[in-house]
């Protein structure tokens, strides 16, 4: 059998190229408006998303617009349980207005990176965002979803660092950032054994050329890019 793969991206936050990507990823994850993105932003997304058969998932955040939600906040479970609720409710709401359902949820920044280990977070997130099925690293904690009967989706970032961890290198660090177009796409070739989908940054610079050039080489090896079932 050939061998499929998901490509992803981060869309709607207001520095990205957010048509660029699209032509290219199979899957959006799109900002709902609490580390970025708008009511407006995020409608076009759904609407250029639907036309190209691109899923779209939720990107949930800590309520954080001037750090970009990448500073790690103490919220009460009760909280943020219902942060994430509302945020995935906009976009649903949105999404469904341009005939395309949400079709998972991804925590972004250091809620992302806060989810890994600690289960209140953890369990708030899940919570909140009902039975969607769920996009993160291995072995993070959102992986309890499973026991609920939802689908877990694991995903590996080519133009990131990892620590010996298997963790992303924080972005304070040197390493944290590859960019190199040639070493992205080498490592999108080597993690696509080992993950269900590749996340490409889309607030990186080069984002769009990056991603084009890692599905070519995808495809080039044998690859099919096709988003979540």
């Amino acid at each position: 059998m050939t061998p499929t793969v998901d490509l992803n991206a981060d869309l709607g936050e207001e520095i990205t190229d957010d048509a660029g990507l699209l032509a290219v990823v199979t899957s959006a994850n799109v900002a709902c408006g609490f580390h970025a993105g708008s009511p407006a932003i995020m409608r076009a997304v759904c609407a250029e998303a639907a036309r190209r058969g691109v899923a779209v998932g939720a990107q949930v955040s800590y309520a954080d617009r001037p750090n970009f939600g990448r500073v790690e906040l103490d919220v009460p479970y009760d909280v943020l349980r219902d942060q994430v609720a509302e945020q995935v409710g906009v976009l649903t709401a949105l999404a469904a207005a341009e005939g395309i359902p949400v079709g998972y949820v991804k925590p972004h920044g250091a809620l992302y990176h806060r989810t890994l280990d600690d289960a209140e977070q953890a369990a708030a997130v899940l919570a909140g965002s009902g039975t969607l099925p769920v996009l993160g690293m291995t072995g993070s904690l959102l992986e309890q979803a499973q026991a609920q009967g939802r689908s877990v989706w694991h995903e590996g970032f080519p133009d990131r660092g990892y620590d010996e961890r298997g963790r992303l290198v924080p972005r304070s660090r040197p390493g944290a950032l590859v960019t190199s177009a040639e070493a992205i796409v080498a490592n999108a070739l080597s993690l696509a054994t080992r993950v269900d989908s590749l996340c490409l940054h889309g607030d990186s610079p080069g984002a769009v050329d990056h991603a084009r050039a890692v599905r070519s080489a995808l495809e080039d090896a044998g690859w099919t890019l096709a988003r979540f079932s």
